[in-house]
């Protein structure tokens, strides 16, 4: 944050260039011994005001530090000479209510500049961390599906009943990560470490996800940029065709006609598109930002679309003597979208020989086992339409007391509201009472409403004695979340001409006597007051420690307020004397160790409270009265899941920073999760009560390392590799007043059979572990063979619960990714690698459709199932289907070419009016996977949560290779 003086202050302008006169983007510019900066923008700009006359340093990765003082010239050419300096580069990162030099940092946190960020049409802007930060994991099972969310987990799971997502901050507040194109963003920075988001209190257990965006410059700048991609599937399964259907398949029903039926679902290829404005100026004292951008995208399945519009502004404005600035930002959002039908996994199962049209070129219709609907009529007919507004909007005022006291009160509100239209007509062929349906109509509409209100007042105070510098903030915060919801639905409509816009036609809901209507509404505050002092003798002994106290409304009333504090310190050994002699190799050393205390609330509003619903209705005096009782059990003890969280790490520079990294090991535990224990009745209202109870470990070990291999004029060559492992345990399923079991079942897998649960979390195992039966092989008659309790040998089918056992785990051992960047003149190229290692896959399509086993002449199978090299061809004997077991399991390890991205930038000359540089570039995304996982793209099944390592059932949606062509012109 910046101290400002009421004295005179001086612009400073200037333009940062490299030794070829080209414009260097994102230098950093700070005041000599001073936290005062800025950074360059597109064009190499950059302005301050300077209000002491000190020197300026300038920095930038792959560039000697310059430093300069200014004399009577307040217009700078300032050119940086090649040297790759890594740590020797002021970095500024966000640590929550403010901001250090890199050196200065005593927890574990990443920063990601936004030029680092992976290139692709993303669903939402943080795709482009993946692989970019150790121990983070970003998961987007359905990345061509436009309306599919990423899934990030930090550190591992943390909490077996209440949230997992890491909080997300949006210059200084919380807002809607949808809600930003990633062409706005200057950086983000992930609060690993428990010391780091500590401050955060009750949000902070899961991580913090802190986004820095775009604001003012002085010189005017435009940059538009349009990009076109298309999305392609890969690593599709196979299915038999008609003529190895009816061949292979006994009692094969030949309906006379040739499908692809997933060729008849997918769209091949899918197309999308991006175009992004952006508007930059002002003078030094007042200056704004702005961006609007639109998009348009369709899934791979024939019904998911998105269409967008949004904008970001942001405004600055600083008074005449320096006494107060003023900050504004607002970004608005609508979307509008179509989404997925889910055609895929109907599209596995379909019999090649059903037809799509009938003989009068209307649908087929068709229904019974495996064929309830015709995927492509349901995909082009049904309507699941949703229409989503944002608006983020915050403001901050902050007030420069004296030259090192300053207070910011920042307000904020995030708006989200989406209506969720569906639509069922009477023409379906289901629905039509020729074909026994019962001939209505269905429509419904659902309105969604969330507010977010944020109050802030922090005070910053620093000092300066000598060696010894103090940086002190104390602050309060107020946080408020409103949830509405309205819906209403009715059938039998008289034209399916109304949709979903005049439901109060529709006659069956009067018929039924029923309302066909409901409403919610629900909120919780958050009140917090907090304080942090940072301590550094000689920039070389750092402490740091903070302490929030912190209530919620979400608490019971005996556990209202909770305190986190924290603890950090750093040492820099490598400006110590006994050093010297290790300069000319190891420039740079830092020890870090940081202990803190974080919280979740992130579960149910009013989940404390005894709550009251419906029980039906009764007659009364020639009326029905509706009977209301107790739904939930009050809970006056219930409080947030408590994170302890210790870290120790190092961060070095070798052969002149040449190669630069970090080194991580950290432990999480989780103390009084959220969990449902069974409890008589009476005294309680009902069976279950939601309480405190268990313990939760992680531990893991994170590396991050940049090397700069090549240094030329002409070429250089950047290398970076991330990589962590992470173990997870829960320890215990108890408290002082409840005893929970000594293990948590999975999910049950669905039908048909009864397969039961595929996993399970005991007490002391880690996480992840997959529990059936363990397979002995396959019998001479084709029946699957497993071992008992006792380690004999028997039939599948005669074997009980009692047999299973632990077989494998989903969880992986180790997660990498290795990125290479090269630079040949005004050519770039970047290659991105990523892999997982040390796990299992239960391969859940070859265990419904990939075994001869399941042939009964309704469903197709895949071409797995009749192929000689594959194991699952030898289960011939439907005597043994839909029993679990590690038959099933495969080595999920993969690596994969993840992004590589191809670029040309030509820069103009000041004398050329028209541009100021032209960018084009090509990305292609998921090029391809090296994999033993033979069911699909092991990408694709999920490695976050409880239960990694499946997919719980036949939720198909094809992997997409996206290729991506752009153009960029800054004017």
């Amino acid at each position: 944050m910046s101290f400002m003086t009421f004295a005179q202050t001086k612009k400073i302008r200037g333009i940062v260039t490299d030794e070829n006169n080209n414009p260097l983007s994102g230098v950093s510019v700070k005041i000599q011994e001073s936290i005062k900066g800025t950074f360059t923008d597109s064009s190499g700009n950059f302005t301050l005001e300077d209000p002491t006359s000190a020197a300026l340093v300038f920095s930038y990765i792959g560039y000697a530090d310059t430093i300069i003082k200014p004399t009577g010239n307040t217009l700078l050419k300032v050119i940086l000479r090649s040297q790759n300096n890594g740590l020797k580069t002021v970095t500024l990162v966000s640590i929550g209510y403010g901001t250090l030099d890199k050196k200065e940092v005593t927890s574990a946190i990443t920063h990601v500049d936004a030029k680092d960020m992976l290139i692709g049409a993303n669903n939402d802007p943080l795709m482009g961390l993946q692989g970019k930060v150790a121990g983070l994991t970003i998961q987007n099972t359905g990345s061509a599906n436009p309306n599919s969310s990423a899934t990030l987990q930090l550190r591992g799971v943390s909490s077996m009943g209440a949230g997992t997502t890491p909080l997300y901050i949006i210059d200084g507040v919380p807002g809607n990560i949808d809600n930003i194109n990633q062409d706005a963003i200057v950086s983000v920075d992930v609060l690993k470490g428990g010391a780091a988001s500590a401050i955060y209190g009750t949000r902070g257990s899961n991580g913090v996800v802190l986004i820095t965006t775009k604001s003012g410059t002085l010189n005017s700048s435009t940059m538009y940029d349009v990009n076109a991609f298309w999305n392609f599937p890969t690593n599709q399964l196979q299915v038999l065709s008609k003529a190895d259907y009816l061949a292979k398949i006994p009692n094969a029903v030949d309906f006379g006609s040739n499908t692809d039926w997933l060729k008849a679902v997918t769209r091949q290829p899918s197309f999308g598109q991006k175009h992004t404005l952006q508007f930059s100026g002002g003078s030094a004292k007042d200056n704004f930002f702005a961006t609007i951008d639109y998009g348009d995208a369709q899934g791979l399945d024939l019904r998911a679309t998105k269409q967008q519009y949004g904008g970001r502004l942001s405004f600055n404005h600083t008074s005449g003597n320096g006494f107060f600035n003023v900050k504004l930002n607002i970004a608005p959002r609508i979307a509008n979208t179509n989404t997925n039908g889910g055609g895929f996994g109907a599209a596995l199962v379909l019999n090649p020989t059903l037809p799509i049209y009938d003989s009068t070129g209307g649908y087929a219709f068709f229904n019974g086992a495996f064929a309830y609907n015709n995927p492509v009529e349901a995909a082009k007919v049904i309507l699941n339409k949703q229409q989503i507004k944002e608006l983020d909007m915050n403001a901050a005022v902050t007030l420069n007391i004296l030259k090192n006291l300053n207070t910011t009160v920042t307000i904020g509100q995030t708006n989200f509201d989406m209506k969720t239209l569906g639509f069922t007509p009477s023409t379906l062929t289901t629905v039509q009472v020729v074909n026994s349906g019962n001939g209505r109509n269905v429509a419904s509409q659902k309105q969604e409403n969330t507010t977010q209100k944020t109050l802030e007042w922090v005070g910053n105070y620093s000092l300066n004695i000598h060696k010894h510098s103090f940086k002190a903030l104390a602050g309060y915060s107020y946080y408020n979340n409103n949830y509405q919801e309205f819906d209403a639905n009715n059938e039998g409509m008289p034209f399916d001409a109304f949709q979903w816009n005049n439901l109060g036609s529709g006659l069956y809901n009067q018929e039924l006597g029923v309302t066909g209507m409901g409403s919610t509404q629900k909120s919780n505050t958050l009140i917090a007051f907090f304080g942090r002092v940072i301590y550094d003798y000689g920039k070389k002994y750092f402490l740091t420690a903070s302490l929030r106290h912190e209530g919620s409304t979400r608490f019971g009333t005996n556990n209202k307020w909770g305190d986190f504090p924290a603890v950090s310190a750093a040492w820099n050994v490598s400006d110590e004397s006994f050093m010297r002699g290790t300069s000319k190799w190891l420039n740079y050393l830092k020890f870090r160790a940081d202990y803190g205390v974080t919280g979740n609330q992130d579960f149910d509003d009013y989940t404390s409270l005894q709550t009251y619903g419906g029980y039906g209705y009764y007659p009364y005096d020639g009326t029905y009265l509706q009977d209301y009782g107790p739904s939930q059990n009050v809970n006056p003890y219930l409080q947030w899941e408590k994170g302890i969280n210790f870290n120790v790490g190092l961060d070095f520079g070798l052969l002149n920073n040449r190669v630069s990294g970090s080194l991580n090991y950290y432990t999480r535990k989780n103390k009084n999760l959220l969990y449902k224990v069974s409890v008589p009745i009476p005294p309680n209202a009902q069976s279950n009560t939601e309480v405190n109870l268990g313990t939760m470990v992680n531990s893991g070990i994170e590396i991050s390392i940049n090397a700069a291999l090549v240094r030329s004029k002409n070429f250089s060559w950047d290398l970076s590799f991330n990589g962590n492992t992470n173990s997870n345990k829960l320890t215990s399923f108890s408290n002082q007043l409840y005893s929970g079991v000594p293990y948590l079942n999975g999910p049950g897998m669905p039908a048909p059979g009864s397969p039961g649960y595929l996993q399970r979390d005991s007490e002391n195992v880690r996480i992840g572990e997959f529990y059936t039966l363990k397979s002995a092989g396959v019998d001479s008659t084709g029946a699957l063979q497993v071992y008992n309790a006792a380690g004999e040998i028997i039939p599948a089918n005669k074997a009980s619960n009692s047999d299973k056992r632990n077989v494998g785990n989903g969880l992986p051992k180790f997660m990498a990714s290795l990125g290479n960047d090269f630079k040949y003149k005004n050519w770039d190229l970047s290659i991105a690698l990523r892999g997982a290692f040390g796990y299992k896959i239960f391969n859940v399509n070859a265990f419904y459709l990939g075994t001869p086993a399941q042939q009964n002449g309704a469903a197709n199978l895949l071409t797995s199932a009749f192929d000689k090299k594959s194991r699952y061809s030898k289960l011939t004997n439907p005597k043994t289907v839909a029993i679990l077991s590690d038959y099933f399991l495969e080595p999920g390890d993969f690596v994969k070419i993840d992004n590589v991205s191809l670029g040309y930038t030509k820069r103009f000359s000041s004398n050329f009016h028209a541009f100021r540089s032209i960018r084009v570039y090509a990305t292609a995304r998921n090029l391809h996977t090296f994999t033993k996982y033979t069911g699909g793209d092991p990408d694709a099944v999920p490695t976050t949560g409880l239960w990694p390592g499946t997919n719980y059932g036949i939720g198909y949606y094809p992997a997409a290779l996206q290729l991506l062509f752009g153009l960029q012109i800054h004017f």
